[in-house]
C-alpha cells in the first residue's frame, strides 16, 4: 500500500530530497534551528521513488510530435488529400475561418480546464500547443484566400506571432510565448529576404549575422527580465497586468534568445559574413578566424556571467557552445591535415578524460553522502 502524503508537503526527487536534508541537517547542526523545526521542515517534503513529472512532460511531448507527423502523413497520402478535399471543398477563406473557430474553442477549453485543474501542468501546455498549430494552419489558409502573387509570407508570420505573443501574455502561457518569439525570429528573417529582393544581404548582413543580432537583442531584454524577476517585485505565481506577465515570461524570452544568439555565432563562425557559397569556399580559413574568436568570446562572457548572478541557463549555454566552438575549429584546422584515425583518437581520449573527471566529481558526491548519512545514524 503507497503512503499517503498531505498535499502540504512538497513532492521532491530522490536527488533533491537528499540535498535538502542534508541542508536541514546542517542547519540543526549548526544550532541555526533546533531539532523541533528541524523535524518540521522534514516532514514538509517527501522523496518520490520515480519521477513521473518528468514522464508527463516526455510523453506530452512525444505526443504532440506523434499528432504533427500525422497530420503530415495525411497530408502526404495524396489518397487521403483528395478526400479530405471532397469533404471540406470550399474557398480557402472559409477553411480559415473554420479553423480560426477550432482555435478559439481549444484555446478557451485549455483556459477553463486549467482554472479546474491547475496542477496538470503539461496537459494544459499541451491543449494549447494543438491551439497553435490550428492557428498556424488558419493563418496558412488565409494567405491563401488573399493571396497577391507577390509571394510576401513574412505577413503570415508576422501575424501568427502577433498572435502567439498576445495570447501567451493573456493567459500567460511559456509554450505560447515561445511559438510567438520563435514565429517572430521566422518573420525577422523572411521579412529582411523579402525587403532585400531575395538578396542574402540585408544592411550588409548575411541571414546567420541578422539572427546575432536578434538573439543578441531577445537575450538582453530576456536579462533583463530575469533580473528583474529575481528581485521579486511582484509575485511570480500571479502576474496581473501585461507588464509583469512580460516579465513573468523573461526566462523563455532569454532562452529563445540565446538559442538565436549562439547557433547564428557557431555558424557565423564556420561561414562569416558570405552570402555566396564559391566566394566563401575559396576564402582561407584563417581569414574566419575572427569570427571563431568572437563566438569564442560570446560563450566565455556567458559563463562568467552565469558564474558571477548565479544563472544556470546561461552558464550552460555558455559551457556547450563553448565546447562545440573548440570541435569545430579542431575539426576545421586538423580534418584535412592530419590522419583520420589520428583524429578520433584524440577526441576518444578527450572524452575519456571528460568522462573520468566527471566519475571522480560523481564518486566524491557519492562519498559526501555516504558520510553525511553514517553522521545521521
Amino acid at each position: 500500500m503507497q503512503n499517503q502524503h498531505s498535499p502540504l508537503q512538497k513532492a521532491l526527487s530522490k536527488r533533491h530530497y537528499r540535498l535538502v536534508s542534508q541542508v536541514i541537517e546542517y542547519w540543526r547542526q549548526s544550532e541555526t534551528i533546533n531539532q523541533e523545526t528541524a523535524n518540521q521542515l522534514n516532514d514538509t517534503i517527501y522523496a518520490v521513488s520515480f519521477d513521473w513529472k518528468r514522464l508527463a512532460r516526455y510523453s506530452f511531448i512525444i505526443a504532440i510530435c506523434c499528432f504533427v507527423i500525422a497530420v503530415g502523413a495525411v497530408l502526404a497520402d495524396e489518397a487521403l488529400l483528395k478526400l479530405l478535399e471532397q469533404l471540406f471543398n470550399s474557398p480557402p477563406i472559409v477553411k480559415s475561418l473554420f479553423f480560426s473557430v477550432i482555435a478559439v474553442a481549444v484555446f478557451r477549453f485549455g483556459r477553463t480546464r486549467r482554472k479546474r485543474f491547475p496542477h496538470k501542468i503539461y496537459s494544459n501546455e499541451a491543449i494549447f500547443s494543438i491551439g497553435v498549430l490550428t492557428i498556424a494552419v488558419a493563418v496558412g489558409f488565409f494567405g491563401m484566400a488573399f493571396d497577391t502573387g507577390m509571394k510576401h509570407y513574412s505577413i503570415l508570420f508576422l501575424m501568427a506571432s502577433v498572435l502567439y505573443m498576445l495570447l501567451g501574455l493573456w493567459f500567460p502561457s511559456k509554450q505560447v510565448w515561445i511559438f510567438g518569439l520563435l514565429s517572430l525570429g521566422a518573420w525577422m528573417g523572411t521579412e529582411t529576404g523579402y525587403v532585400s529582393g531575395g538578396g542574402m544581404y540585408f544592411l550588409g548582413m548575411n541571414y546567420p549575422m541578422r539572427f546575432v543580432v536578434f538573439g543578441a537583442v531577445l537575450t538582453a531584454v530576456g536579462i533583463w527580465g530575469w533580473r528583474t524577476l529575481e528581485k521579486g517585485t511582484f509575485t511570480k505565481q500571479t502576474p496581473d497586468s501585461f507588464f509583469q506577465r512580460l516579465i513573468f515570461l523573461s526566462p523563455q524570452t532569454k532562452v529563445v534568445g540565446l538559442l538565436n544568439l549562439f547557433i547564428a555565432l557557431w555558424i557565423m563562425s564556420i561561414f562569416g559574413n558570405y552570402g555566396d557559397y564559391e566566394i566563401w569556399h575559396e576564402t582561407p580559413q584563417y581569414e574566419l578566424l575572427h569570427w571563431a574568436l568572437l563566438f569564442g568570446a560570446a560563450a566565455i562572457v556567458a559563463i562568467w556571467y552565469g558564474l558571477r548572478n548565479d544563472d544556470a541557463v546561461t552558464r550552460g549555454f555558455g559551457l556547450t557552445f563553448l565546447f562545440i566552438n573548440l570541435y569545430t575549429r579542431f575539426f576545421e584546422y586538423f580534418w584535412n591535415t592530419m590522419h583520420k584515425a589520428f583524429i578520433f583518437a584524440i577526441l576518444a581520449a578527450s572524452f575519456w578524460y571528460l568522462g573520468t573527471k566527471a566519475e571522480k566529481i560523481w564518486h566524491f558526491g557519492e562519498n559526501r553522502r555516504a558520510q553525511d548519512d553514517h553522521m545521521q545514524e
